[in-house]
């Protein structure tokens, strides 16, 4: 079935294949899930580009219009709320309407929301085109995109291509980081705005060409798909997109698996996206550290993150997810309590050591909660499981981004707000490991939930 504006007809030159095949007949050429892949991972990079901004642009937004800490990381609590909060119904759009129309919506808000900071003369207008325009535009191709073009076009391979994708966010803080502070250095923050609403504008006309809903809109199995894992089927949803993200979210709240991953997920979310990413900029620079510098280590961050990522795309494969979140986790703590003594006007190696570290271990936990959530909750239904599990992450950072600000305001220091993210990395790891083992399950006629 095609419905909406993925009703596209396959590419010129491409063949359907014969009824149960796995994959397109021999000679026919690249499985579409191939061209898919690369332009949600484009995606993700242009979106990406206004993650690079509220950490460098604190400190001048702070020095023009003399806004606190607390008042800026307001502006990005909401943006990380609504982030995660958007993102299951996001999810349920996509179901219904496609995923062209969304993620096309979802980039025009990102510019629009970047874009109108260059007029903004007060702290509300601030928290509506950061918070409100940005996070609802992010939210609607944050992580559950991801999961939605995993767990539809690919079989084999799932892991790792969770894992190359989550990544895509990691290579856009690693393009638009340094760019974002120099521009903001020699030529003011507006500039830096502009470029991030232009990256995000930069990537429609590929969504609008290359990206398709579903493999049956083409005439395609999914690439991997057997007899036993096919896929999910291009169904059209009964009833609105919002009652659905809000039937499988009452359906997976009843199984204690889901409070565990949406807990662990939401400590995830306070120690990346809302400690590390927004205030470690300002944290470094209290320590006299200059912020092209300090964006630079962060930028570094995002190079081992795309490393860390997908290596834990292709551990996943292989081994039991809920080791994997409690290595992380315990790692990540560690890292979180050392930091504060690793900050200096001058980069050190045991400073490179934190970066590099912190950088494998960023989002490498996506992979194994994807996966998770699929296996636990069944392939119809795993995708949007997924996003309203990812909003307890951005609620997670939300929280961070706006209490670390408190705290450096109080104190003077962000000191004791990475230790208690530390203590917190602990708490997560206990959370995953106390999801109980459930093999995975194999028959196409799945229930929408397994049961836990």
């Amino acid at each position: 079935m095609t419905r909406g504006l993925d009703s596209a007809r396959p590419p010129e030159g491409s063949a359907r294949p014969p009824e149960g095949s796995a994959r397109p007949p021999e000679g026919s050429g690249l499985h579409w899930a191939w061209v898919v892949a690369p332009v949600t991972f484009v995606t993700l990079v242009g979106s990406a580009a206004f993650r690079s901004v509220p950490g460098v642009l604190m400190d001048p937004l702070h020095m023009e219009f003399g806004w606190s800490h607390a008042t800026i990381g307001l502006a990005v609590s909401v943006n990380m709320m609504l982030f995660g909060l958007i993102s299951p119904f996001a999810a349920a759009l996509m179901d219904r309407f496609g995923i062209r129309p969304v993620v096309t919506f979802a980039l025009v808000m990102v510019a629009l929301g970047s874009g109108l900071t260059v007029f903004m003369t007060a702290a509300w207008q601030l928290v509506l085109c950061w918070g409100v325009l940005v996070g609802v535009g992010a939210g609607s191709m944050s992580m559950a995109f991801i999961a939605t073009v995993v767990n539809r076009w690919f079989v084999a391979r799932r892991g790792l291509v969770a894992g190359v994708l989550t990544a895509g966010n990691a290579t856009g803080q690693l393009v638009f980081l340094p760019l974002v502070a120099w521009l903001a250095t020699h030529h003011g923050w507006r500039s830096a705005a502009l470029t991030t609403a232009a990256a995000a504008l930069a990537v429609v006309p590929l969504i609008v060409l290359l990206m398709r809903n579903h493999p049956a809109d083409l005439g395609l199995r999914a690439y991997g798909a057997t007899d036993a894992d096919p896929g999910p089927p291009p169904h059209q949803p009964v009833g609105s997109s919002a009652g659905r993200a809000l039937q499988v979210l009452g359906t997976a709240a009843r199984q204690p698996t889901f409070w565990l991953l949406a807990g662990g997920f939401a400590i995830c979310g306070a120690t990346t996206n809302g400690l590390i990413a927004t205030h470690f900029i300002p944290a470094a620079m209290d320590h006299g550290m200059p912020p092209t510098t300090a964006a630079s280590l962060l930028a570094v961050v995002g190079i081992f993150d795309v490393a860390g990522t997908i290596a834990s795309g292709w551990f996943t494969d292989r081994i039991d997810p809920r080791m994997l979140l409690l290595a992380y986790y315990v790692l990540r703590g560690v890292g979180l309590l050392a930091l504060p003594s690793l900050l200096s006007p001058h980069t050190t190696p045991s400073t490179w050591v934190f970066i590099i570290f912190y950088g494998l271990d960023w989002v490498a936990t996506v992979p194994p909660t994807v996966m998770l959530c699929r296996d636990r909750f069944g392939a119809a239904d795993g995708s949007i499981v997924f996003a309203w599990v990812f909003a307890s992450h951005q609620v997670g950072a939300a929280f961070a981004a706006y209490g670390a600000g408190v705290i450096r305001d109080r104190t003077g220091s962000y000191d004791l707000a990475f230790y208690l993210a530390a203590g917190l990395c602990v708490v997560a790891a206990f959370l995953s490991v106390s999801i109980r083992r459930v093999p995975s399950p194999t028959i196409a006629d799945e229930p929408a939930l397994a049961p836990v």
